[in-house]
């Protein structure tokens, strides 16, 4: 059992998230976002787990992770944003806390839920008003989801199971209608970044 409540189990599913202290920015500019990809991605072999969706923001994050052993999954988040805090505060030449607490995670215990947290953490960037196009936001894995770049984290077979085709993903995640109507009716899944 974690710290923070949430017992963390083998071939579930968490939506994982956090933002910056005082809501400052988290990412400076391209080569963090590459950096925290590249400790995402040794951290999944590392700790056996598979990261589904995820979005990286100015300053804030959204992942949908399954954890695919005995080990938590909060020890892969804990040991790569640990690493990922304490190389940007020796770039930029800061020091204290990156994050605003320990990060959140929220057990998604109804696989009917899986897709829309999807659209939801891909939708973060148009709906922020950072681009115009969900697809024009290159820190997370939409593109992935929708076959305009190889695949580097996602369990293709996760994806495939709720859509034939990436055109079929592609418009779920347009229709912003059902995506307002899922963030009013499951909250707790979400995260709030006001």
């Amino acid at each position: 059992m974690s710290q923070r409540g949430l017992q963390f189990e083998k071939g579930e599913y968490y939506h994982i998230y956090n933002r910056g202290c005082n809501k400052e920015d988290i990412f400076r500019d391209k080569e963090n976002y590459v950096y925290l990809l590249r400790l995402m991605e040794e951290g999944i072999v590392a700790y056996d787990a598979t990261l589904v969706a995820y979005c990286l923001m100015p300053n804030h994050y959204h992942l949908l992770a399954r954890q695919d052993s005995e080990t938590p999954i909060s020890e892969l988040i804990q040991d790569v944003f640990n690493r990922y805090a304490k190389a940007l505060n020796q770039w930029v030449g800061r020091r204290g806390t990156l994050f605003e607490e320990r990060f959140k995670a929220k057990h998604i215990d109804k696989e009917e839920y899986l897709m829309h947290l999807c659209r939801y953490i891909h939708l973060n960037p148009l709906q922020a008003g950072l681009v115009k196009w969900v697809e024009e936001w290159e820190f997370s894995d939409y593109l992935e989801w929708v076959g305009k770049r190889p695949i580097r984290f996602a369990d293709p077979r996760i994806i495939r199971a709720s859509f034939q085709t990436p055109e079929a993903y592609e418009r779920f995640v347009l229709n912003h209608t059902a995506s307002e109507e899922f963030s009013r009716k499951h909250k707790k899944y979400l995260f709030d970044t006001q």
